[in-house]
């Protein structure tokens, strides 16, 4: 294969990837709300599957489109921060976005 025709092929595969990233996105957003729907007994796994696979998919989306995982950690950090700075109601009622940066610090010094 002409190296041309490598990069067209591999150019086609990635744009049919993010196709693909996408529908998965949806469909584990949809997860998400059907196991709210189902309750807390029945939903809970599927809760946990369904977030675990946003986060998933959303790293494998990122990096797709040339975003590598540290950069989408770091804006993550970013916007906890900033968030906590603007004392969002998830921080104010709850203290959510400090334990969410915090979080990532840790996982940063574990490296």
């Amino acid at each position: 294969m002409f190296d041309f025709q490598k990069k067209n092929v591999d150019i086609g595969r990635n744009i049919k990837m993010i196709d693909f990233l996408k529908c998965e996105l949806l469909n584990s957003v949809s997860a998400v709300f059907e196991a709210l729907f189902k309750g807390a007994k029945e939903g809970q796994q599927l809760l946990i599957e369904g977030l675990a696979n946003i986060i998933l998919v959303t790293y494998s989306l990122g990096r797709r489109l040339g975003i590598e995982y540290e950069v989408i950690d770091k804006k993550v950090q970013e916007k906890s921060k900033l968030h906590i700075l603007e004392e969002h109601h998830l921080e104010k009622w709850y203290g959510d976005l400090s334990d969410l940066y915090q979080h990532l610090e840790y996982r940063k010094k574990e490296k």
